[in-house]
């Protein structure tokens, strides 16, 4: 019995099986065809060709260079320093002009620091002490500013003092600044020129504008509708269009970003591959409850007196650091995107007419009629038993269910694709 069953099913691997089409006068089932064959369709066209452009070959490894320069000149006058003419040598770090630079707005300056001897500050809690013993010659101050003498200076034997230090004396003075020094900072401007490449395609545009006016860039200032290709812009413009003051921002600084999308659609032409800026402020927290705001460091200018003894003067400069960053993407129609779209959205029609079956010969009530007149086998003798037929039948199914299946998975790898 089990020999005679595998035996006919190991038979039925050598049968020819071709698909039976049988016009169903449903029109329940008729119109959910018809439905989703429309979604399809729509999804196809809309979707895929008109908003993916899933008819083009895409570059997204875009080839970038930054160039920035910055104008603009503030006058600062301290008590430290006296009167002070700001140009952008001094206030643009790094001075080369990349695509990350920091513009100082504030500083606090510590002059004329000398190695020597002098208290460490009592900020730095390694530093503390209350006798000798506690600040051991020749060891460092843990996050401190120089090397330990071995002394504790206190203003009395009752109180707590610090540990004396080898470094740069006098210690950074430590205050905060009330203000920006270099008020009008937010009229200095900043000039990016961009270029980008597109390797695959051989393409190639810039964000300055061709033209033979050599005055165009000394005159114009970015404007998305009448100077779109004047990439000079206003820092205080930069700052609002990121949704903030930049007065806010210059008394402890801050970061911004600015984005330069290139969104290329080749198949319209070279005019049609222009810059698209975004700014955003990239030190500020989605909670906004973080004390990690704001941008500052330290750098120190060294100098010699008469007499050649080495000094420095310390500054703490708080500025507006920016980021640029250029993404880009370029498409051109290619024959091989387009095939393999077009063959997905075959196999999804296939998917609807398989989910149409299922309906019309599981879920309707005259489904076992339907099933009667859809599978049947080629070669039907009245000798044969009703098991034959049951096994025929059977064979039918489980030919229908495999074949579909490789159609809906096929259907479903395309779509994701």
């Amino acid at each position: 019995m089990a020999g005679s069953f595998f035996s006919k099913r190991f038979a039925a691997l050598f049968d020819y099986k071709t698909e039976k089409y049988i016009v169903a006068e449903n029109k329940r089932v008729g119109l959910l065809y018809r439905l989703i064959q429309l979604f399809i369709i729509g999804y196809i066209i809309g979707w895929v060709f008109l908003s993916k452009k899933g008819y083009q070959e895409t570059d997204e490894a875009v080839q970038s260079s930054v160039v920035t320069k910055l104008k603009g000149v503030s006058v600062t006058n301290t008590t430290e320093a006296g009167v002070i003419v700001w140009g952008p040598e001094d206030y643009v770090i790094p001075p080369q002009g990349e695509a990350v630079l920091f513009v100082v707005t504030n500083f606090l300056e510590t002059p004329n620091q000398k190695l020597g001897y002098c208290p460490e500050s009592p900020k730095v809690l390694d530093g503390h002490c209350r006798a000798d013993a506690d600040c051991e010659d020749g060891k460092m101050v843990e996050a401190g500013h120089g090397i330990r003498s071995g002394r504790c200076k206190r203003k009395d034997e009752n109180s707590t003092g610090t540990c004396e230090i080898y470094g740069w004396c006098p210690i950074e003075r430590n205050f905060k600044p009330q203000g920006p020094m270099l008020a009008n900072a937010e009229n200095f401007t900043i000039y990016i020129k961009n270029f980008i490449s597109f390797a695959k395609f051989t393409f190639s545009k810039s964000n300055v504008l061709e033209t033979t006016d050599n005055s165009y860039l000394k005159r114009c200032r970015y404007d998305e509708e009448l100077h779109p290709y004047c990439p000079i812009f206003r820092l205080g413009d930069i700052t609002r269009r990121a949704g903030y003051n930049f007065q806010d921002m210059s008394t402890f600084g801050g970061s911004i970003g600015i984005m330069i999308d290139w969104d290329c659609d080749l198949d319209k032409g070279y005019s049609n591959c222009n810059p698209r800026y975004h700014f955003t402020r990239l030190d500020i927290s989605v909670s906004n409850k973080t004390i990690a705001t704001g941008f500052n460091f330290r750098h120190a200018r060294y100098f010699k007196n008469g007499d050649g003894e080495g000094f420095r003067s310390l500054y703490k400069v708080y500025g507006v650091r920016f980021n640029i960053m250029v993404h880009g993407k370029a498409g051109k129609f290619s024959i091989i995107p387009t095939a393999i779209n077009v063959a997905s959205g075959l196999a999804l029609m296939g998917a609807g007419a398989f989910f149409c079956d299922v309906v019309l010969l599981y879920l309707m009530k005259k489904g076992e009629f339907y099933r009667e007149r859809k599978f049947e086998c080629s070669r039907y003798e009245r000798q044969h038993t009703s098991t034959d037929a049951e096994i025929c039948f059977s064979k039918n199914i489980s030919h229908y269910y495999t074949t579909h299946s490789f159609v809906s998975a096929a259907c479903v790898f395309s779509a994701l694709t």
